[in-house]
């Protein structure tokens, strides 16, 4: 399988006062760090080596998880330095430890997904990248994709048309070469990487049709505790 990437390295200002003394990732879901879940989730997945980009408060994050042996994973961090790299920058520092092709997705998310059939799906469609889409008609947050006959035509974070109906459902498969042609160290968005691509013709879609959870917000927090907690009630 493929490294994992877990860009957690953002400011989580919607979240205050919560995150003022902790990172986003270390937020309290159901009685445990949300990456506890979601280092237990990707060893489910048979993950066995995840990268960590971090920055704001990011020691701290590495003083819970250590080495990620206790979730059955290898667990290494990219340090953003001294100031914000965004995304597409903190993705850029970290290629040495990703390998040639590697999944990216936010630390703030739970996806439902099988990551086995994302990889073979990407391995497939021969295109450098993958973003997974969700039909959303925008119920969780601005459509952002035109998904056409099971292929992504355009994606646009920024400017998003009309006739978009998906979103971008928050994990990606990216080749390392196309993070290559940008500086080190240098603040960027992974939003720009994936538009350009579509544009491109280089993007490759697969649809997902089950929902995502986030906690970015108070709201987001609340449904996600309530779909993890599911299973532990029962």
């Amino acid at each position: 399988m493929l490294t994992v990437a877990i860009l957690a390295g953002g400011l989580a200002t919607r979240l205050r006062p919560i995150t003022e003394t902790i990172p986003k990732a270390l937020v309290d879901v159901a009685g445990r760090p949300f990456i506890e879940w979601q280092l237990d989730y990707l060893h489910q997945q048979g993950i066995g080596h995840v990268v960590l980009c971090i920055s704001y408060l990011g020691e701290q994050i590495e003083e819970v998880i250590g080495d990620g042996r206790r979730f059955g994973l290898r667990v290494d961090y990219s340090y953003d330095g001294a100031r914000l790299l965004g995304t597409g920058g903190a993705l850029r520092k970290a290629l040495p430890m990703l390998g040639d092709s590697f999944f990216v997705f936010y630390g703030d998310s739970y996806l439902p997904i099988s990551f086995v059939d994302v990889e073979v799906n990407f391995l497939a469609q021969g295109q450098p990248a993958l973003m997974t889409v969700l039909k959303n008609g925008d119920r969780w947050d601005r459509s952002n994709v035109l998904f056409s006959g099971g292929k992504l035509v355009e994606y646009n974070k920024y400017s998003p048309s009309k006739d978009m109906d998906y979103i971008d459902y928050g994990l990606g498969v990216l080749s390392s070469e196309l993070l290559l042609a940008y500086p080190k160290d240098q603040p960027f968005d992974l939003a720009e990487v994936y538009q350009r691509l579509s544009q491109e013709g280089r993007l490759a879609g697969y649809e997902v049709f089950e929902r995502f959870y986030e906690i970015g917000s108070i709201e987001g927090l609340k449904e996600t505790e309530a779909y993890l907690t599911k299973g532990i009630d029962k």
